[in-house]
């Protein structure tokens, strides 16, 4: 029973339905329970405030799961958690129509704190970010094997997160890539490669929405990462697209998913290793302009006191993007720092249009697609704002 979990107390009152509970506002147990076990936490008062995963070594301390204090937390808890997350994703949402890729467990807006998992056709990646969800791992791999029978798996914890909740570790080696499709376009999914999920499943939406203002027209992609957007781009008719980024191997898939779908010749998208800052100077300097300008960067920043400085990266970065967009033009921008606020990064966009001289018109505020929900009381699992755009003179 749930009843035999360890027990942790809170030193002052809480009201909230938030599901953090930070390391300031709890006693220190008196049983050391290892980090990410599961213990039941009680108020000041004496009442019962949920069941969840313990860390006594991470800034948070608690990470609730459940508040009736009669489910006990177990295998099938976490198979009908997953299994919820799935429905939604194949009966509600209906993604299988669209795309073999997308999010299939999204963290606290699915219900499991630090619990990450990305379809692509066969393989799971699987993202460990809380050491609760490390510790229940084989449960979480033997609830998928059963949902997706035959399926194959690359499991990752980012360094920074292994040190933060102090638990070691190891990357799936020697991962084979997946080839997936969107919106009838294939892309190679490689989560032992460039980046670790494999591929940006988010932006799908944003991606396809974008694609239909491309037909005929010059497409520049900043920081274009495996391709994405380009590729989008070409196939649904772009004059010309041009990507640009600083990592060359990210360039290799990118090239690899331009002629994954027989993009070739004029119809090829022109991906150049470079500094965005340094290139855009050079191309503004040239004359050059562009009928659509893509921005999506890495993200700035993990730490909250980090935050001005990534906004004033954004700055001078969008301000430099925003120079070369031709007058009545698309500039579409990108956050995926969950730190940086919807409202910060609008008055950025804001700022960075009036050093570049250029009016803004706003024309869609997005995200990322619907199979990354966000539960209104935890607002930092909403991390990506896309914001789409007419740049007037």
């Amino acid at each position: 029973m749930t009843s035999d979990l360890p027990v942790v107390r809170l030193k002052n009152a809480w009201k909230s339905t938030h599901p953090w509970i930070f390391q300031r506002l709890v006693e220190k147990p008196l049983q050391k329970p290892k980090p990410g076990s599961l213990v039941q936490a009680y108020g000041v008062d004496g009442a019962f405030i949920g069941t969840g995963f313990y860390n006594g070594h991470s800034r948070i301390a608690l990470r609730i799961l459940e508040t009736n204090p009669d489910v006990v937390i177990d295998a099938d808890w976490f198979s009908h958690k997953i299994a919820e997350a799935i429905r939604l994703r194949r009966e509600v949402l209906k993604l299988d129509e669209v795309s073999n890729a997308w999010r299939v467990f999204h963290s606290e807006g699915d219900g499991i704190s630090g619990l990450v998992i990305d379809r692509y056709d066969d393989l799971l990646v699987v993202g460990f970010f809380s050491a609760g969800a490390w510790r229940h791992r084989d449960i979480i791999f033997n609830v998928l094997r059963e949902a997706f029978p035959g399926c194959r798996f690359h499991s990752f914890a980012d360094e920074h997160v292994q040190k933060q909740e102090s638990f070691d570790y190891r990357d799936t080696q020697g991962t084979e890539a997946a080839v997936i499709t969107e919106y009838g376009i294939q892309f190679n999914a490689d989560p032992a490669g460039a980046h670790k999920t494999g591929f940006f499943a988010d932006q799908r939406e944003n991606r396809e929405w974008l694609s239909h203002q491309c037909a005929g027209k010059r497409v520049l992609d900043l920081c274009c990462n495996t391709g994405g957007f380009g590729v989008y781009a070409a196939v649904r008719g772009a004059e010309e697209v041009v990507g640009i980024d600083i990592d060359p191997s990210v360039l290799d898939i990118a090239r690899a998913n331009a002629k994954l779908n027989g993009l070739h010749g004029k119809a090829m998208p022109r991906f150049v290793q470079a500094d965005i800052f340094p290139w855009l100077r050079d191309a503004q300097t040239n004359g050059e302009r562009f009928d659509v300008v893509i921005l999506d960067p890495a993200k700035m920043t993990r730490d909250r006191e980090q935050v001005i400085p990534a906004l004033k990266k954004y700055l001078d970065m969008n301000k430099a993007a925003l120079g070369v967009v031709k007058p009545g033009g698309l500039f579409a921008t990108f956050s995926c720092t969950g730190l940086v606020s919807e409202e910060q990064f609008l008055d950025m966009l804001r700022r960075a249009a009036f050093y570049a001289g250029r009016t803004v018109q706003v024309l869609k505020v997005a995200g990322a697609g619907p199979d990354h929900p966000w539960l209104a009381q935890v607002p930092e699992s909403r991390y990506l704002k896309a914001v789409f755009c007419r740049v007037l003179d």
